[in-house]
């Protein structure tokens, strides 16, 4: 449970090695400074999915990069401060690396918490809610086991290179969507909230994946929220015990 002196913070789609090496490096500077100054005041820390923008972990090899980050996440891990990484639909090929050497806790599914009587829904958010069908079906299959043993049989340089790109088209044609809000009948994760509110209540839905810093009333004392993208503007969330506030990162 969080104490007056203890805040839980969230945020999301950091989408690290977009659009380039330089823009990234930049970003993950900002991220590390970010973690360094709530690190004396975090009770736990819950990164909500596409840390990457593309991860493959192989047997024996990891991804190139971003090694300051990984660094200062085991470095709070060891310092006893909980870290939660949902998998994203860019990172969906997390395994284990992040828990075995980092110290982190994964989850591939939305979960529950409660906190001062404040119950907190939390989860990336792909493939939830109504629509969407083709990515639907393009992460079952990427999930499938065949599909994943076949990827990693392509050398590193390849698998990354045709991986990027994929990703790079995708967020071309969703640019303009991501930075357009259409009203709460065509937010997909703000209906799938209100869906999920009919069978039991949540005081706080937390999500990313949207690209788009949402903080919106969906019941009677339910909010939903969603944390935006730091490639665009980078914000964060923190619960300290009696209130949810979005707030912006800043240098």
């Amino acid at each position: 449970m969080s104490t007056a002196s203890k805040n839980i913070y969230f945020a999301s789609d950091f989408h690290l090695g977009v659009p380039d090496k330089e823009a990234s490096k930049v970003r993950e500077k900002l991220l590390i400074h970010w973690l360094d100054s709530i690190a004396d005041t975090a009770e736990e820390i819950y990164l909500v999915g596409d840390i990457f923008d593309f991860w493959y972990e192989y047997g024996k090899v990891i991804p190139k990069g971003f090694v300051r980050f990984q660094a200062k996440l085991a470095e709070l891990c060891d310092k006893g401060i909980p870290i939660h990484i949902f998998i994203g639909n860019h990172d969906m090929w997390m395994f284990s690396y992040f828990e075995e050497e980092l110290g982190v806790q994964m989850h591939r599914e939305p979960i529950t918490r409660e906190w001062n009587g404040k119950k907190f829904y939390i989860g990336h958010g792909d493939g939830l809610g109504p629509g969407d069908y083709s990515y639907k079906f393009i992460k079952k299959v990427f999930a499938n086991p065949l599909c994943i043993w076949l990827f990693k049989w392509l050398h590193p340089d390849i698998g990354m290179a045709l991986a990027n790109f994929w990703s790079g088209k995708s967020r071309e044609s969703n640019s303009e969507s991501d930075q357009t809000y259409y009203g709460d009948e065509n937010e997909w994760l703000l209906q799938y909230s209100k869906t999920v509110l009919k069978e039991e209540h949540f005081d706080y839905f937390i999500f990313g994946h949207r690209h788009l810093v949402l903080d919106k009333e969906i019941g009677e004392n339910s909010r939903y929220i969603n944390l935006g993208a730091w490639f665009k503007d980078p914000h964060f969330a923190v619960w300290d015990g009696e209130n949810l506030s979005l707030q912006k990162v800043t240098d």
